[in-house]
């Protein structure tokens, strides 16, 4: 039976969502609440394609086009929004054969670019995958290059108590002197954007861009299911100090945006990470990602938490000519 794809439109968000909360390669950016609003930042068209043979589907494909004037780009997840990862996700059964898993994928893959050839013929295609997905192979089969990226996992499954005695001798120092004087809360929609607002400008203080708008994160706040976005906030005597943005679909938690360096006499970044470790292992999360191993400052301060080095794939295609625009996308990035 052959597979066929089929894009879907708003209308379908209950059967894409549906779908997802069956196959363990999900994260919460594959939302389709999410997606929409990543389309409507990013100026993208998004295509929505989903997998089906016969009855059964297969996959999912999240897929966003930019067209400027002739040229068109393709992107899972777009560009220039600081979403981590997307790509495809694949439905497996319980006692499906490794070389059926791996068919399947390969097939979804192929059709996917197949549609996206047909339909939009990109001159340039980037991909980048998630944690979750364990095989990229079909991707090097259709003339990609592939790029390994890395990020630090915490396995939360050992309990809270036994994660914290796992941390550096100056995380543990640093949240049990910040414990005293500071606060730290999961808040709603008003913490949310106060939290993006910091991060926004502490790198204008450092003339850095930073693409990430109090508008994307507010609209991804009522877009999202209550609990995907979570605000963290760290107060001191009352006064908002900082704060992080958790996205958390239940299985894993991301630290996604925020906890950025302060002046202030407290380290409450490392305080921050250990609430959110502490209160994600209390709801049953598995995993708790720290987004991102690959700048080695930030890999520095990262690693004092106990996590697991994690690969994950960055994927690009160009057609003949547009080498140039692949380098550009990798430096930005």
């Amino acid at each position: 039976m052959s597979l066929e794809i089929t894009a879907l439109d708003a209308s379908d968000s209950d059967v894409w969502n549906d779908t997802l909360e069956r196959t363990d390669e999900r994260t919460p950016f594959h939302r389709f609440e999410a997606l929409s609003v990543f389309a409507d930042h990013a100026d993208a068209a998004f295509h929505p394609l989903i997998g089906y043979k016969g009855q059964e589907p297969v996959g999912l494909f999240p897929l966003f086009t930019i067209e400027k004037g002739p040229i068109t780009t393709a992107f899972s997840p777009p560009p220039d929004l600081k979403v981590s990862y997307l790509g495809p996700v694949i439905l497996t059964s319980p006692g499906m054969k490794s070389n059926s898993v791996e068919r399947r994928r390969r097939r979804f893959v192929e059709r996917c670019l197949d549609w996206l050839d047909r339909t939009h013929a990109p001159r340039y295609v980037h991909v980048r995958t998630s944690i979750t997905t364990p095989d990229t192979r079909p991707f090097d089969w259709e003339m990609f290059e592939e790029t390994p990226r890395f990020t630090y996992v915490v396995d939360l499954e050992a309990g809270p108590d036994a994660l914290f005695d796992r941390f550096s001798r100056d995380a543990r120092s640093n949240v049990r002197e910040a414990e005293d004087d500071c606060t730290v809360t999961e808040s709603g929609h008003a913490a949310a954007r106060s939290i993006i607002t910091q991060v926004r400008n502490r790198h204008a203080e450092q003339d850095l861009q930073f693409p990430v708008t109090i508008e994307l994160v507010e609209d991804l706040y009522e877009a999202l299911p209550e609990g995907y976005l979570r605000p963290y906030v760290c107060t001191i005597d009352g006064v908002f100090a900082g704060g992080s943005l958790v996205l958390d679909d239940g299985r894993r938690a991301y630290g996604w945006q925020g906890t950025v360096k302060t002046d202030l006499e407290y380290d409450i970044n490392d305080l921050l990470h250990w609430y959110v470790i502490r209160d994600a292992s209390a709801r049953g999360v598995g995993a708790y990602d720290l987004v991102g191993a690959n700048n080695p400052r930030l890999s520095r301060y990262k690693s004092k938490f106990a996590p697991t080095l994690t690969r994950y794939h960055s994927l690009e295609r160009s057609a003949p000519g547009f080498g140039a625009m692949a380098r550009l996308y990798r430096r930005l990035k």
